[in-house]
């Protein structure tokens, strides 16, 4: 690899040039891929974009906020006879205690038969 040597003046951080400032001398080498060589920028990319790729999956299933609203509805299918008021499919027991509570005359039968068929 050629060895190229640059003169580099020292980078001041928001101060003004010193007039005398001094020079460092810096060795580059070519930017030729070496085996010997590993743990550069492009590990860190290919890293950083596994995680994305994992995180942006995790997301797609249900995700939060209102991109995964339609995913995390469930089914209203649980619909009172009486007063039709709906419950969502996964909530049997909400149903058995509005039916109990709110139509004491009616047994849960009679108020969600789509319910006791299943």
């Amino acid at each position: 690899a050629a060895m190229v040597w640059l003169k580099l003046l020292p980078v001041l951080e928001g101060r003004a040039p010193r007039v005398r400032s001094r020079c460092s001398l810096v060795c580059l080498q070519s930017t030729e891929p070496s085996a010997a060589m590993g743990g550069g920028n492009a590990q860190k990319s290919a890293a950083c974009r596994a995680k994305n790729l994992a995180k942006a999956k995790a997301e797609g299933a249900g995700g939060g906020g209102s991109g995964g609203i339609k995913s995390r509805a469930a089914a209203m299918d649980l619909k009172c006879t009486v007063c039709m008021q709906c419950f969502p499919n996964t909530q049997v027991k909400a149903a058995q205690q509005h039916a109990e509570t709110k139509h004491a005359k009616s047994d849960f039968a009679t108020c969600f038969p789509m319910a006791s068929a299943a």
